[in-house]
């Protein structure tokens, strides 16, 4: 038996070779790929909403089948979108802020009735309203008849810089104003928000700190592949060697949008740009420039001050939230699944694949109904149409659900059952 096994070995078929492979690869995928998304919620009428509301929600995520490791998924998701994602003709306002600095407001308006509800839309680290993973949102928002504006930050997408003065993950007063304008814009109709990424830093940051202001003008907010963690986002992608490439990247971006500005330079800045150019990784960027920029002490300060993981309990508006188990620029173990679950407005929602903003799925995930748009349209359009007033009387209860059941506030008592939600979750997530 053993001797007919060693010659059968060592005179293996190249098809049975292949077909082995096939379906090894097979089972691990079934088995370890495909899974229900875990949500991380408190018991309450939040959740309850949700799994009435979002179909989503309630199905398993279908990695695609060639493309299923994480930094392909975040890759492959920005070049197949580049592809299949047309140009977006919008209406473009520049508003001026307090300061005389100026932001472009991107509105997608087309087949939608005026007074529709409206998504502000968050872009990323360099990103801005062309990007593939907006357009993937304000393409499916628009199918909904939503309108959306994409705020793109200073000095991005051809707004001219008129300030000494970029952006960053911490500082969320250009998006107050933005918000407000918004609303006086359009004083009649439910108003959500997104943040995709460092985008989702800037509103989680905004819903925390201007909790009171944005419950009075937001109806809902989603934010998607957020670095809870800075920290620990920030150490993850230095990880050798495809995180690193990724982070190499990103630093490239960040470091060619301020040499396009001779209003960052000068012997009266903090910063040296010679040595802010020279910068190889995000921290390495932050370090001699953001953090120097924005007034902190060092880069740690920034992070610790851009994080989002510790202001869930701050938060007073309905927020869902995407987020990838294998997300390499946020590890699982950063993210605040126990927070969450002790949590009355936050939902965190936890596929086991799909990389940074990628989530592709199908065999061939060239359709422009994707899985991240698609949950953010479900969502958006059950909160911000609300025909019953079901979300709003939703959102009532969720105030009250907050005020009796303990948070994660540090130091603050935990109920029994909040605790055991926290641990049955964490134990699902573990096969991530």
């Amino acid at each position: 038996m053993l001797s007919f096994l060693y010659t059968y070995l060592t005179n293996l078929p190249r098809w049975h070779l292949v077909a082995i492979v096939l379906v090894g690869y097979l089972i691990y995928y079934f088995m370890e790929v495909v899974k229900r998304p875990i949500l991380a919620v408190s018991n309450g009428p939040f959740k309850k909403y949700l799994r009435k509301h979002i179909p989503t929600l309630e199905n398993k995520f279908w990695p695609t089948f060639w493309c299923f490791e994480s930094r392909a998924q975040t890759v492959f998701a920005s070049i197949i979108r580049s592809n299949i994602m047309p140009l977006v003709e919008y209406r473009r306002e520049v508003f001026t802020l307090k300061d005389g600095g100026e932001v472009a407001l991107d509105w997608l308006e087309t087949g939608c009735d005026p007074e529709s509800p409206v998504i502000i839309i968050l872009p990323g680290l360099t990103g801005e309203s062309q990007a593939e993973y907006i357009k993937c949102l304000v393409t499916a928002a628009n199918g909904y008849g939503i309108r959306t504006v994409v705020f793109t930050n200073r000095g991005l997408g051809g707004v001219a810089l008129k300030t000494p003065r970029l952006y960053c993950a911490s500082n969320c007063e250009d998006l107050s104003e933005v918000v407000k304008h918004v609303k006086q814009s359009n004083p009649h109709v439910r108003i959500g928000a997104t943040g995709i990424s460092m985008g989702g830093l800037i509103l989680g940051n905004y819903l925390a700190r201007h909790s009171d202001e944005a419950k009075s003008i937001l109806t809902a907010a989603k934010i998607i592949s957020v670095p809870w963690d800075v920290h620990k986002g920030c150490a993850s992608i230095e990880q050798p060697i495809l995180n690193n490439l990724l982070g190499r990247h990103l630093a490239s971006s960040l470091c060619r949008t301020v040499s396009k500005y001779d209003i960052l330079r000068g012997e009266e800045f903090e910063w040296d740009m010679n040595q802010v150019l020279q910068s190889k990784t995000i921290k390495q960027f932050d370090s001699a420039f953001t953090s120097k920029h924005f007034g902190y002490k060092d880069v740690d300060s920034y992070y610790t001050d851009a994080t989002l993981h510790n202001k869930l309990h701050q938060i007073k508006v309905p927020l869902l939230c995407l987020s990838a188990a294998d997300d390499p620029f946020q590890p699982l173990d950063a993210i605040p699944i126990k927070a969450a679950a002790n949590s009355s407005h936050v939902a965190i929602m936890i596929t086991a694949r799909g990389g940074h903003i990628g989530f592709l799925e199908g065999w061939w995930p060239a359709n422009k109904d994707q899985y991240m748009g698609r949950l953010f349209s479900q969502y958006f359009s059950a909160a911000l149409f609300d025909p019953d007033n079901e979300f709003y009387r939703t959102s009532q209860l969720m105030m009250e659900h907050n005020l009796t059941t303990s948070t994660s506030v540090p130091g603050s008592p935990t109920t029994k059952s909040s605790l055991g939600a926290a641990s049955a979750i964490r134990k699902k997530s573990i096969p991530f």
